[in-house]
């Protein structure tokens, strides 16, 4: 995929794309395959360019094409919770922060999402995926507690995916190298939750990682299988329309 930078010839009216990214923001809260580039847009709003609103048109394009696609709640017994994170270490072009994002699933449906760029700049990889569990910690953390105030306890810990060999061990190991100072917090967060044998940490390989579709552009059959995962398929034609026939 291309990178946008925040260089090239400005609109003239800035205040379409701006209305436009408003729009699709809100679609994103059922359309979480479009999550990742919308966000990547999101960041030139206060000086968009005529190759941003390319991407835009790009977008919906997409979504016209993938008009009957939505997110489907699947019905399940199963109450376990799973979520994915990733990131894309230094990203950006124009101050090298990472992308950020992860994914939550009770049962097989999915819940809760993120894509986002990181606040900060991170030093290696390591890190940047750190900072991204981190986040997902928070989540599964907050959907636990949900649950069990609408008195749905789980029978299982929640299991929390990444694909970062160094990230998955520093959740575990009790000695804090000098190199993961600078995420102290971070790094005890996640310890903590580990120890209080509330989550697990596990290792995913790259290529069963879901949450690529949300950090980085991708290849139009891997985007594909990704957003099938995801939950985010066609609809029965007897559901089109928002109504059943």
């Amino acid at each position: 995929g291309r990178q946008f930078t925040a260089e090239g010839e400005k609109l003239k009216d800035p205040s379409v794309f701006r209305q436009a990214i408003g729009a699709l923001q809100y679609l994103t809260n059922t359309r979480p395959d479009i999550a990742f580039y919308v966000n990547k847009l999101s960041q030139f709003m206060s000086s968009p360019t005529l190759d941003h609103w390319q991407g835009i048109k790009r977008i919906l394009r997409y979504l016209q094409g993938t008009i009957h696609h939505c997110l489907h709640i699947k019905p399940s017994t199963d109450l376990d919770l799973a979520g994915f994170s990733d990131a894309d270490w230094a990203t950006s072009v124009d101050d090298r922060k990472s992308m950020a994002g992860h994914c939550v699933f009770l049962g097989e449906t999915l819940v809760s999402w993120s894509s986002r760029k990181q606040k900060v700049v991170s030093r290696s990889s390591t890190e940047s995926e750190y900072r991204a569990l981190a986040d997902l910690v928070a989540e599964i953390t907050w959907t636990r507690s949900l649950l069990d105030e609408l008195k749905l306890p789980l029978l299982r810990k929640p299991t929390l995916w990444c694909d970062n060999l160094s990230a998955n061990a520093l959740a575990s190991n009790p000695v804090m190298h000098a190199r993961s100072k600078h995420i102290e917090v971070d790094v005890h967060y996640i310890r903590d939750q580990v120890l209080q044998d509330k989550v697990i940490v596990a290792y995913v390989p790259s290529a069963n990682q879901i949450v690529d579709c949300l950090t980085k552009a991708l290849t139009h059959t891997r985007f594909n299988q990704l957003r099938d995962k995801l939950g985010v398929t066609s609809s029965p034609i007897s559901l089109r329309g928002g109504v059943r026939e």
